[in-house]
């Protein structure tokens, strides 16, 4: 079987498509917020990574789902950020960075 210029363009191609990253293998999404729980009052700022979107907005719905489940109320989220502005964070947070 002969290959001509094309078939072997097109084959390139379509490794190269199958090698590259897709939307799956975004940048790592983080954000920091401040949460509280009632009777005694106790208040905390914690960081967590995010699953299920990049936005104030989607981080509200699921910090609010994932610290809810142990009693906190989230109070705000502060920020989204990506990985590199991790640094810095883990003394800030204490116990309650990555927790979530």
């Amino acid at each position: 079987m002969t290959y001509t210029l094309r078939h072997i363009a097109l084959m390139a191609a379509m490794l190269l498509a199958l090698a590259l990253p897709g939307p799956a293998l975004a940048a790592e999404c983080y954000a920091d917020y401040k949460a509280k729980k009632d009777q005694p009052l106790r208040l905390h700022y914690g960081v967590i990574q995010l699953y299920q979107g990049c936005s104030k907005k989607a981080a509200q719905k699921e910090i609010a789902a994932r610290i809810g489940a142990e009693g906190w109320t989230l109070l705000n989220v502060l920020s989204v950020f990506e990985a590199p502005q991790l640094s810095g964070k883990e003394s800030s947070a204490g116990q309650f960075y990555l927790r979530y």
